[in-house]
């Protein structure tokens, strides 16, 4: 069963179309949705919810119409919104216990439930403490664990990485993909930073201006290109100069060289053009597309 599915799905905004006629599919497993800010993201996942009706078109989260079975989905699904939302004055274990006990789960389940979910996203030890004085790493934690404390079978990540530090948005990546490999709950995450989402997901949705440019597995974005990337220490131009003699197509790329491959001959030719020159081997790599392509290709770049 699909995720998500949605149809022609439009929101009009007065001055703004959000939503442009989406029609998209998803499985289970980890899914990114990318796009820049103002996309349509947001929106997306609002509707999503059964938060915000469609002006037109319609979508179905889990096979549940978003238009007549919002709660319905509500109970099925968490949300980890992406703007600043949690009270100063209460512990992460009053607010994640009390989102528990509004999903429906007893006093002492939502107890046990609480302090697990804290456990796995790594604030067992200030869990207790008020949520104000908490850095906004912590705060990110607390939003995903109130997001999955009622064990839901799929959970909404609005930019989870927003405001975190380079290790910060390690570990919350990490959380992601363990919360989709380990934990067996599908994760629908957005994010405007391409580079996140091709390590912890299985297949992105890329939208723009609310419009779908591609939805494919993240294995069809990143499959190898014929080309290679080659660096030397020194002696870049002569490298160069050598494999263009021998007939090979030889791009400048900063301090390296792309050196499109026509077959195992390319790679002979650049070790033995390497070692006649005396040169030292920094690097010799494949080139892989990039979701980011998906977005030069739209623009005609």
């Amino acid at each position: 069963m699909h995720i998500l599915d949605t149809e022609g799905l439009t929101k009009r905004f007065p001055t703004v179309t959000a939503l442009d006629g989406l029609t998209v599919t998803a499985g289970p497993g980890v899914t990114g949705l990318v796009g820049a800010n103002g996309a349509g993201k947001s929106t997306l996942i609002k509707i999503l919810l059964g938060l915000l009706p469609p002006t037109a078109g319609g979508a179905h989260v889990l096979g549940l119409d978003v238009a007549t079975q919002g709660a319905d989905i509500r109970r099925l699904v968490g949300y980890m919104p992406e703007h600043e939302c949690l009270p100063p004055d209460v512990s992460a274990t009053e607010l994640v216990v009390h989102l528990a006990r509004m999903s429906g789960l007893p006093r002492t389940a939502a107890r046990e439930r609480a302090a697990d979910v804290l456990r796995h996203v790594g604030l067992a030890e200030e869990r207790y403490r008020a949520v104000g004085g908490y850095s906004t790493g912590m705060k990110q934690r607390v939003k995903l664990a109130q997001a999955l404390v009622h064990d839901p079978k799929l959970i909404l990540l609005d930019e989870p990485t927003n405001g975190l530090d380079p290790r910060g948005r390690d570990e919350m990546l990490a959380l992601i993909r363990r919360i989709g490999t380990e934990f067996g709950i599908s994760v629908l995450v957005t994010s405007h930073l391409l580079g996140e989402l091709e390590r912890v997901c299985d297949h992105v949705i890329v939208i723009d201006a609310g419009r779908l440019l591609r939805s494919s597995a993240i294995g069809e974005f990143t499959q190898a290109t014929r080309s290679v990337t080659v660096e030397v220490d020194e002696g870049t131009q002569a490298l160069a100069d050598r494999l263009t003699e021998l007939g090979h197509g030889v791009a400048p790329h900063g301090r390296m060289l792309l050196v499109e491959v026509s077959g195992p001959e390319t790679l002979d030719a650049i070790r033995d053009a390497t070692a006649d020159l005396g040169l030292c081997l920094i690097r010799l790599e494949r080139g892989r597309h990039r979701i980011e392509d998906v977005f030069k290709e739209a623009a005609g770049v």
